[in-house]
């Protein structure tokens, strides 16, 4: 492995740079963007529980706010429980918001890095190619010769594609799972202001 990466030359650098980002930026978010972790279940019917027991308290906007970030919307609604329905709604839609931004945190990132691989090791493949046509070494009188340092420039292009391909499979798949939690957010928030308002039991 070492030696293709030699013979690849110095813009590999930057596809191993680009590769350990992706790397680290994938088991991040596969780590933070989980379901039981981003929505939980069960946490709108034991919220209005609690609320309807005792109220809104500061010991339970604490837990809501530390919880997740389903819970981080819910205190943001229940801080307005006593204004209006619109009031409410609109403090949910601001808290919402700032959730979203949140849960895509590198997304754009690795987006970029999924785009820009191939690029790079077009690039890596070009100078590569360069280099052999422009050497003084006879490269071009020997087909041999010619057709290794062909391949060997092309390493850049295979690992382009290579950290390229599973970067945008999981952008892909980290940008719908965000999406879905939103509406799911947005779902369970609704159902909130409804129950405290009393239009739905």
């Amino acid at each position: 492995m070492f030696s293709i990466i030699q013979a690849a030359g110095w813009p590999i650098w930057f596809l191993l740079a680009a590769s350990v980002i992706a790397v680290a930026l994938i088991i991040e978010r596969a780590f933070t963007l989980r379901r039981g972790r981003v929505v939980p279940t069960g946490l709108l019917q034991s919220t209005i529980a609690e609320y309807r027991k005792s109220g809104v308290t500061d010991d339970l906007l604490a837990r809501l706010e530390a919880h997740s970030p389903l819970g981080r919307v819910f205190a943001a609604g229940l801080r307005n429980d006593k204004a209006s329905r619109e009031v409410m709604k609109e403090a949910i839609e601001e808290a919402g918001r700032a959730v979203a931004h949140e849960l895509e945190r590198f997304l754009t990132s690795l987006g970029t890095i999924a785009s820009i691989s191939p690029l790079l090791g077009l690039f890596g493949t070009v100078v590569g190619m360069i280099e052999i046509f422009g050497s003084a070494t006879g490269a071009g009188n020997n087909p041999q010769q010619l057709a290794h340092g062909i391949s060997v420039a092309l390493y850049n292009t295979g690992f382009g594609l290579i950290i390229a391909i599973p970067a945008m499979i999981f952008y892909r798949h980290f940008r719908a799972f965000v999406d879905s939690c939103v509406i799911e957010m947005e779902q369970q928030a609704l159902k909130l202001v409804e129950q405290i308002h009393g239009e739905r039991r």
